[in-house]
């Protein structure tokens, strides 16, 4: 096995959005193509619900799959084609915007006023922007864990590892999304698929990967390879594991829409003012 290197480590920095919500960007915009088929990955861990009780009000997504994982408190989501429903601490939704879907995602905190989670927004190749819109809700009891020696459990939320297989289901870009956690004192070698572009970022503890320390709201991105060694000492490690094969199509990038040329953003955008953006309607 050919052992994947660093290319590169970042620190997730605050923002502000939607309404007043604060909280991490590990990477967006400004870091693409890098992360390529993923446009952007935010950390919305937080003890103060004043801080993002505002949440994010209705506004269209177009291009694009929004995939969010609590892992305590709640958010209600609500659409302009009438779905509506809450998740919850453990729970996954992976929404495909596709031709367009008008939303919003409003965050409540749970009994000790914490709202933690994170938002990954997946590029969707050309052939599908204009794709049906739909959601896959996942409960935190349907997500299978796949245990390893030494006391190592990957949550398998899409993709598969050994013999488990995630329950998100025919993604376009066919991803990985796995939730990891090595024990201290611990060494686990990861197996990646050779033609994935794939990082990782860290929300617990510490672990030494490529010869560096890696620690919370940290993500290092990857080298080719088909393994990835992790080692822990005192603490320990709980991260977020993501891979996808890189669509190579160019960007246009607009806000929360995402096509593939500025003609096709600027269509997005004078249908949502003009009330034809939705596509598909029940």
């Amino acid at each position: 096995m050919q052992d994947r290197r660093i290319k590169t480590i970042l620190t997730a920095q605050p923002v502000l959005e939607g309404a007043g919500v604060h909280l991490k960007r590990a990477f967006g915009y400004y870091e693409i193509p890098q992360f390529d088929p993923f446009l952007l990955f935010d950390d919305f861990r937080n003890d103060k619900p004043e801080l993002y009780l505002k949440g994010f009000p209705w506004h269209p997504h177009r291009g694009i799959e929004t995939i969010t994982y609590m892992l305590e408190g709640s958010a209600e989501h609500g659409d302009s084609m009438g779905n509506s429903g809450v998740i919850r601490g453990g729970d996954v939704q992976w929404m495909t915007a596709g031709s367009g879907i008008i939303h919003q995602e409003m965050p409540k905190p749970d009994e000790k006023g914490r709202m933690y989670g994170f938002q990954l927004w997946s590029n969707l190749p050309s052939t599908h922007k204009m794709m049906a819109p739909r959601y896959q809700d996942i409960k935190k009891e349907d997500i299978p864990t796949a245990e390893e020696t030494g006391g190592v459990k990957l949550k398998i939320i899409c993709g598969s590892y050994g013999n488990t297989t995630g329950p998100v289901k025919d993604i376009i870009t066919n991803p990985q999304y796995f939730d990891i956690f090595v024990p201290a004192n611990s060494e686990f070698v990861l197996k990646t698929r050779q033609e994935d572009n794939c990082f990782i970022y860290v929300f617990e503890g510490e672990a030494t990967i490529d010869n560096k320390i890696l620690a919370n709201t940290q993500i290092a991105l990857f080298e080719s390879g088909d393994s990835i060694t992790i080692k822990t000492n005192d603490y320990s490690f709980r991260c977020l594991f993501i891979s996808g094969k890189p669509l190579n199509e160019p960007i246009a990038w607009g806000g929360p829409i995402v096509m593939n040329t500025d003609a096709e953003l600027k269509t997005a955008f004078a249908e949502y003012h003009n009330g034809t953006f939705i596509k598909d309607k029940k």
